[in-house]
């Protein structure tokens, strides 16, 4: 099992930057495929980025490709979402995700952190 905890979240005006990190525990965790989902108020949740347990590959929704980038750290447990040009549409809470496969775009785990609020004003 794997308990997930999201940090970085905050208020920032659009066209700023903002780095989420999400701490994993567990002796597992570089074995964990690891996501980034997010859901705005009255939306479904949504997709984000995903990274595979070497870091080798990574997936990005079409709305954040180019902007996010998501990174991992096996050493340190953590999983990060660095959000650069920052749009209020991204507005939302952002939660962390873990699971045993890593499939692109479709990568969901069972493990689901808190989740953070990103706020982007205009």
């Amino acid at each position: 099992q794997v308990q997930l905890d999201e940090s970085g979240g905050g208020l920032v005006q659009a066209g700023g930057s903002l780095r989420l990190s999400c701490a994993a525990s567990g002796r597992t965790f570089s074995s964990y495929a690891m996501a980034w989902f997010r859901q705005a108020p009255g939306k479904e949740r949504e997709f984000v980025a995903a990274i595979s347990w070497s870091g080798g590959r990574a997936s990005y929704a079409d709305s954040v490709k180019g902007r996010f980038t998501i990174s991992r750290d096996n050493a340190k447990n953590t999983v990060s979402l660095q959000m650069n040009s920052l749009k209020p549409e991204d507005t939302a809470v952002y939660y962390c995700n873990a699971g045993r496969s890593y499939s692109g775009s479709t990568t969901e785990g069972l493990y689901w952190g808190q989740g953070t609020q990103v706020t982007v004003s205009s």
